[in-house]
C-alpha cells in the first residue's frame, strides 16, 4: 500500500511527545520543536530532501527508547548519565526496522555527544555523525531555553550562549546556521505550540513508499514495544494482543492482507495510553473516579493519532474501539452494538482476555477459566459478543499461559 511516512511520524510524535512529558518532565511539543530546530539547520546546512526527511524522522524517534530505559531506574534518577546512555542505545535499537530512506546507524545512539568530546563515547568532531551533532544542539537549546519566547533579552542570552559554545560543544556550522535562521521572526512564531505542526508539516519533504502490510508490521511492532514499556506491568500486553489476534485470525479464516491490518490494529491499540500518566497506570490502588476518567482518553487518543494516516481507517476503527461495549456503556464514545464492526468487538474481548491474564499491581494474572467465567459474565450483561468468547475460549483453552513461561 501507499505509506506516508509523513503522516506516520506526526502520529507517532502526537503520542511520543506525551511520555516526554509524563517521564521526562519535557515541555508540550519537545520532540516536534526538536525536529521542526533540526529540520530548519539541515536546510540551511544545505541538505537534499531525503536527508531532511529522514534527520525529522530521526529527531522526532531521539527519545523513543526513554520508556524502556527508565523502566529500570528510580525516576528521581532520570537525568542522570546512565539512565541517559541507556536511552540512546534502547533508542537506536528501536529504530532499526524504521524505513528511512537511505541507511541510518548510530544517529540515535550518539544524539547526546558533544563536538568537544563531553558525551557518553567520549567522540570528538568529525567522529561524531553530523546528523547526531544537529539533533543534540537542537535538544539541547529546546530543553535549556523557550525558544518560542526568543525576543529583547532572552533572544540576547541566547545569542551569546550560542556563539559562546561554538566550536566547543556544538560544531561551528551549526551554531552559524541557528544564528542565522533565528533571525527571522516566523521561526520563533512556528514554534509555539498553536503552529509546530502546520509548521512541521509544511517545511518537511513529502515522501509516500510503496510499503507491504508486512513490512509496515516491522514498523508498528517497535512501537507496539515502545507503548508496552510504558508501565512494567504492561510489558507483554499489546504482543500479546497481537499474538492472539493473529491466531484468532487464521480461526477465522481470514486472508493475509485482513490478518495483518488485525496485527497492526492490536499492536497500536494502545498508542494513547502512552498520555496516561505511569503515576496512574502502575498505582497498586483502585483508581479515583478522576484517575479512571483519565484512563478512558487513552482510546480517544489512540483514535486522533491513528486518524491521521490514510488507508489505517479500518484499524483506527478496531485499534479505537477496543473499550466500546455493545450496550453503550463503554467509553470513550459509547458505541452500541449496531456501531462495532466484528474486529472491534474481536479485538475488544481480546483485550480484556489479555489483560486479566496478565499481572497488574492490584492483582496477580488469573488462570484461563476464571478468565473465561468473568468474560461469560459480561457477555450476559450485553457488554461483549458472546458468540467471540465462546471462540476464545475454544481456541486457548489449552494454551500455557505467558505468565507460566515467563517465569521459568
Amino acid at each position: 500500500m501507499k505509506f506516508s511516512l509523513n503522516q506516520f511520524l506526526l502520529a507517532v510524535s502526537f503520542a511520543l511527545d506525551f511520555v516526554e512529558m509524563d517521564i521526562a518532565g519535557k515541555r508540550t511539543n519537545h520532540g516536534k520543536r526538536v525536529a521542526y530546530i533540526t529540520l530548519r539547520i539541515a536546510k540551511k546546512m544545505g541538505f537534499n530532501d531525503e536527508d531532511l526527511h529522514d534527520i525529522v524522522s530521526l529527531a522526532i524517534l531521539h527519545d523513543n527508547g526513554i520508556c524502556e530505559a527508565t523502566n529500570d531506574v528510580v525516576l528521581d534518577n532520570i537525568n542522570d548519565e546512565e539512565h541517559l546512555m541507556k536511552h540512546c542505545i534502547t533508542g537506536e535499537n528501536n529504530a532499526t526496522n524504521y524505513p528511512f530512506l537511505k541507511k541510518r546507524k548510530n544517529i540515535i545512539r550518539y544524539h547526546h555527544e558533544k563536538y568537544n568530546g563531553l558525551g557518553f563515547y567520549k567522540l570528538k568532531g568529525y567522529e561524531i555523525p553530523l546528523m547526531s551533532q544537529i539533533i543534540c544542539f537542537a535538544d539541547f537549546m529546546e530543553n535549556g531555553f523557550i525558544l518560542d519566547k526568543m525576543c529583547d533579552e532572552n533572544k540576547r542570552k541566547i545569542e551569546k550562549f550560542v556563539k559562546a559554545q561554538s566550536g566547543k560543544l556544538f560544531k561551528p556550522e551549526i551554531c552559524e546556521a541557528f544564528l542565522e535562521i533565528t533571525r527571522n521572526t516566523s521561526f520563533r512564531l512556528d514554534l509555539g505550540d498553536n503552529f509546530i505542526n502546520s509548521a512541521l508539516k509544511k517545511y518537511t519533504p513529502e515522501f509516500t513508499v510503496e510499503l507491504s502490510l508486512t513490512d509496515i508490521v516491522k514498523i508498528t511492532d517497535v512501537f507496539s514495544k515502545i507503548i508496552d514499556s510504558k508501565s512494567k506491568f504492561t510489558r507483554k500486553h499489546s504482543k500479546g494482543i497481537a499474538a492472539k489476534a493473529a491466531i484468532m485470525a487464521d480461526y477465522y479464516n481470514y486472508d493475509v492482507d485482513k490478518k495483518t491490518r488485525l496485527v497492526i490494529a492490536a499492536d497500536l491499540h494502545d498508542l494513547g495510553k502512552l498520555a496516561v500518566p505511569n503515576s496512574i497506570l502502575d498505582k497498586p490502588d483502585k483508581l479515583t473516579d478522576d484517575e479512571f476518567d483519565i484512563v478512558k482518553g487513552h482510546t480517544y487518543y489512540t483514535r486522533a493519532a491513528l486518524s491521521k494516516i490514510d488507508g489505517f481507517e479500518d484499524i483506527t476503527e478496531w485499534a479505537s474501539n477496543h473499550h466500546e461495549k455493545l450496550n453503550g456503556y463503554g467509553y470513550p464514545y459509547g458505541k452500541k452494538a449496531s456501531e462495532l464492526d466484528f474486529n472491534s468487538r474481536l479485538m475488544g474481548c481480546i483485550d480484556i482476555y489479555q489483560a486479566l491474564t496478565e499481572e497488574r499491581p492490584y492483582r496477580k494474572p488469573l488462570p484461563h477459566d476464571k478468565v473465561i467465567n468473568i468474560m461469560r459474565e459480561m457477555a450476559d450483561e450485553g457488554f461483549i459478543d458472546r458468540n467471540i468468547v465462546a471462540d476464545i475460549d475454544s481456541v486457548f483453552k489449552f494454551q500455557v499461559p505467558e505468565s507460566s513461561l515467563q517465569n521459568n
